[in-house]
């Protein structure tokens, strides 16, 4: 939802599928094998509805599977890591931060795309496997969820990164806490580069709605929907349930 809140801020226009897979989150944890199957099934179903393009939010399935899938749909498909990479690569700095969960650090995609267009960047990689469910489960104010928080900052504040890029779209969640410890400059949501990038491609390519009313939007989630209404307010205030598509392929039973 951090991702879907900047990409309808700057195409207010569009018509918007949203595919929310709470039933199998966390996906940090997740084999690659599964990921592919979740990513495949959604993919599939977002074909079936018609998507022009799609919006691979979660920084995990892009780390993992992305160069997998990326062929396999008649869709434009934007990756965030791969997407942002060049843009943190050209950032005037010698040292970066990222934090992410252990299978997008164990992928070291972020390393490996940002280094790519820019190789003297240093990049310093710290998985943070608690951090999903800190915000899952609301606990980022509680005792426990800050000093979870602390130490990770803490431990990575050790390697002086100029910025921090917050790899995982839960954590932006997390930013009042962080920023009891750093200053809220120091951090990078990539979501709002991320949707400045997949505006400025859709234009070239010719496949941004051209209506001037307001686009239309439609939810749907694996499991919980009462649970991902009430998360997402923090960003995006949803003005009906979202539908509980069921985990079968193609999604293509609705409940």
């Amino acid at each position: 939802m951090t991702v879907f809140e900047q990409v309808k801020k700057l195409l207010p226009n569009e018509n918007y599928i949203y595919f929310g897979d709470t039933k199998n989150m966390p996906y940090g944890e997740k084999t690659e094998a599964q990921l592919l199957e979740f990513a495949d099934n959604i993919f599939r179903f977002l074909e079936v509805k018609k998507a022009k393009a799609v919006v691979m939010a979660c920084n995990t399935t892009s780390a993992i599977v992305y160069e997998k899938l990326k062929d396999n749909y008649n869709f434009e498909i934007y990756p965030i890591i791969q997407s942002v990479a060049n843009n943190l690569a050209r950032l005037d700095i010698k040292r970066i931060g990222i934090f992410a969960t252990p299978a997008t650090i164990n992928s070291h995609c972020y390393k490996k795309e940002i280094q790519k267009h820019n190789p003297h960047l240093d990049v310093i990689e710290i998985a943070c496997p608690s951090w999903v469910k800190i915000v899952e489960n609301g606990g980022e104010k509680t005792l426990n969820g800050k000093v979870a928080v602390e130490e990770k900052l803490t431990e990575m504040l050790e390697f002086s990164p100029e910025r921090i890029v917050l790899g995982c779209t839960h954590y932006p969640y997390l930013m009042e806490t962080l920023t009891a410890y750093a200053p809220e400059s120091l951090f990078i949501n990539p979501s709002k580069e991320f949707a400045k990038i997949i505006k400025n491609d859709l234009s070239q390519k010719g496949l941004l709605n051209q209506n001037t009313t307001k686009g239309t939007e439609k939810f749907y989630v694996s499991a919980n929907p009462e649970k991902f209404k009430m998360a997402s307010s923090m960003f995006y205030e949803l003005n009906e349930l979202p539908e509980l598509a069921l985990n079968t392929p193609y999604m293509s039973q609705l409940q």
